[in-house]
Formats: structure tokens, sequence, C-alpha cells
């Protein structure tokens, strides 16, 4: 299954107060693994970058005059994204702009499936921090190159989260069982791998035993 994980960059928070987008990117996923055919692009959002967007982001009036504006790339942007799920960190707020692009040049709202990991990882870490850095640090993801929010770079970190977050291995890695049966030529291709232990009669008897009388002592004390 294809799906795309997306991110935008704008001028300010809320649609409310007129702010815009600055930058969209995208990264296909076929079964998890990236395609390699992303969509990325700066806009010019016809209006002034408010003082704490430019901290985040740091694209500045002067840059982003220089870009296509919305209605110029919508059409490519919206038959990248045709059929596909879109995988969002927060998609509340990346649909509103979105939506609110879309809007403004007398076009739909986006309907395609939507998974926020957001709302994934509050409920998988209730309690806890679940912002992207944080799940990057949680994971150990190099988050290095992130200086500033970038959309194409938080896309390539979140594509890593979302493969965590929903349990599956890193498509870049060998998750093969080490097996005795496997020819030498097999077992180089090996990157990683769980040696399974196994117990002792006598290990199982001690487990057996303490089921059966400390677990419940505990239980009732």
């Amino acid at each position: 299954m294809k799906e795309i994980v997306l991110d935008t960059e704008t001028t300010g928070i809320s649609i409310k107060d007129g702010h815009r987008i600055v930058e969209i990117g995208c990264i296909e996923l076929d079964n998890l693994v990236p395609t390699k055919n992303n969509f990325h692009c700066y806009l010019n959002p016809e209006r002034k970058v408010s003082e704490k967007a430019f901290a985040v982001h740091g694209y500045s009036d002067e840059f982003l005059r220089n870009q296509e504006k919305f209605s110029q790339v919508a059409e490519r942007f919206l038959e990248f994204i045709e059929g596909k799920r879109l995988i969002i960190h927060n998609a509340e707020f990346d649909l509103s702009h979105l939506n609110n692009e879309l809007n403004l040049i007398g076009k739909k709202n986006i309907k395609n499936e939507i998974l926020d990991t957001l709302i994934l990882a509050r409920t998988k870490f209730p309690g806890s921090s679940t912002s992207l850095d944080s799940l990057c640090k949680k994971y150990r993801i190099d988050n290095s190159k992130r200086v500033q929010h970038s959309a194409l770079v938080d896309c390539e970190l979140l594509s890593k989260v979302y493969i965590n977050l929903i349990d599956q291995k890193e498509p870049t890695l060998d998750f093969m069982r080490e097996d005795e049966n496997l020819k030498s030529s097999e077992k180089e291709k090996i990157i990683y791998f769980k040696k399974i232990v196994q117990i002792s009669q006598d290990e199982k008897k001690k487990h057996s035993q303490y089921l059966k009388t400390d677990l419940k002592k505990n239980y009732f004390n």
C-alpha cells in the first residue's frame, strides 16, 4: 500500500489570522519503504512571515517572494497525493492550512484517508512528550540535521518515527532469525538478529513454583 508522509511550514499558526503555507514536503512510502518519489516546493504566501514562524523555519520574505504561488502547484500536489493515505504529525494543523489554500483557489477539501502520528504517539506514550524531536529521541533516530524546521527533512524523520510507532521493523534492516541450517553465504547477508535463549527444565520448574506460591502471596498482601 502506498502512503504519503506529509509536512508543511507556514507564515504563522492560524488561518483565521490570514496565515499561509510557505513549504510543502511529501515522501511516498510503498509498504513502508521510501520510493524516492517525493514532492517538494517552496511557496510565495503573498504576505509576510511572522517573527515566530521565521524563528522556526528561517524562510525570509525575500526568499519566498520569488517562489511559485500555491495556485501554480496545486494540481501537481493533488495528483501526487491522489488515492494515498496521508501520514501527518498533528494533522489538524497541516490539513487546515492545506484546505484553506485549496478553498482560496476554488477547490474542495482533501478527502484522503489520514493517519495522525501525534494521536498515535499520545496513545502509545500517555503523559510523555510526543513532539517529533522527542519521538526521534525515544527511537534513537538521528535528527541532528534538524537545526530548523524543514518540511522535507521533517518528512524523512517522521517516516522513520511512523515505522517505529506501528511496531514495524526498519525496512533497511534484515530481521531474519539466525538458523543453524542457513548456508554461510546466507548468514553473511544477515544484518541483525535476535538470539533465542532456551530455558532449562530446572528454570521452568522454579518459575512454575514461583507462580504457585510467591506470586499468590504478593497479590493478596
